[in-house]
């Protein structure tokens, strides 16, 4: 078979459904980084980033309810927006984890495994708020968000 129907059966044929993340030419996500393939250190899973935003979030809510909404649920979306925002550079920007990713066993760190600055975790968190800079992902699942300001979400 030449190399030109090889590559359009490739394209046809669309992406591997449940085989491994490794790619054909040995790559993981998150080689490319210099992350390990597993455990500590490990390029986050999707699954693991999303329910630690979504536990992130539904703690928002029910604070901005709770404590600054009074019960009012329209103004309490705005204010979890803030309370969020807030959260995360105070717990991501000292400890590297907000609680949902604590609670999962992720963290947020620059890419050459450094601490994120004050500065990154707010700009990654603004442009989290913004949600499409968060479902952009690369090759490495990386969100640009992440890509932006040079941080990595990864398994402690």
């Amino acid at each position: 078979m030449d190399d030109s129907r090889k590559v359009i059966g490739s394209w046809i044929e669309g992406p591997q459904v449940g085989g491994s993340p490794v790619d054909a030419a040995g790559e993981y996500r998150g080689r490319r980084l210099g992350l390990p393939e597993q455990g500590t250190g490990s390029l986050a899973s999707t699954g693991r980033r999303l329910a630690a935003v979504v536990i992130d979030w539904w703690l928002c809510a029910l604070i901005s309810y709770g404590l600054v909404a009074h019960g009012n649920t329209v103004l309490a979306n705005y204010w979890a927006m803030f309370v969020f925002f807030v959260m995360s550079l105070l717990t991501v920007g000292t400890i590297g984890s907000s609680p949902g990713k604590r609670l999962l066993g992720l963290r947020v760190v620059r890419v050459d495994g450094g601490r994120a600055s004050l500065g990154q975790v707010a700009l990654r968190t603004f442009l989290l708020l913004l949600v499409i800079p968060a479902v952009v992902w690369d090759r490495d699942g990386r969100g640009m968000h992440d890509r932006a300001v040079g941080t990595v979400e990864v398994r402690m």
